[in-house]
């Protein structure tokens, strides 16, 4: 038993070192900068941007309609424009969806191949990643895929 509690120990810490020698690598994309350079796109960029304006349009039209909602008339009026303003993100998102399918195959192809040629382990959004606060520190000129994903789809 007491040379059990001595080798216990010391076969744990030759695990150790090669826990921390992994190959792995983070890559970073920014999917938004990768759809703009693909050949294709111009359906999918432009039902955005058009999804973008509208949204953009009835919300403002929402805010002035809150902000003078003080009649039962006018509540009913801000009711409406609440209900139109949803089914028009709605339908927007579900047409979005559809015009993207096709794009995020190349694109998902794309980054798959580009990171195994390159020995990247994981792929990351960079702006997901940004917006989650999920990487503090990168060097985006040593983890950014963009132009080798963009030279692969092109």
């Amino acid at each position: 038993m007491n040379k059990f509690m001595i080798i216990l120990p010391l076969a744990l810490l030759t695990t150790v070192p090669h826990a921390q020698q992994s190959k792995s690598r983070v890559g970073f994309l920014n999917v938004q900068t990768v759809v703009k350079a693909m050949p294709g796109s111009k359906t999918y960029l432009d039902l955005n941007a058009k999804a973008t304006a509208d949204l953009t349009a009835k919300q403002k039209n929402l805010q002035a309609l809150a902000a003078k909602a003080t009649t039962t008339a006018d509540r009913a009026a801000l009711t409406k424009a609440q209900q139109a303003y949803a089914a028009a993100r709605a339908d927007y998102a579900k047409r979005i969806d559809v015009a993207f399918q096709p794009l995020s195959k190349e694109v998902n192809a794309a980054v798959a191949k580009v990171a195994k040629t390159n020995g990247y382990t994981v792929v990351l959004d960079e702006k997901v990643a940004a917006q989650t606060s999920l990487v503090v520190y990168a060097n985006e000129g040593a983890t950014s895929l963009n132009a080798a994903v963009i030279k692969e789809l092109k």
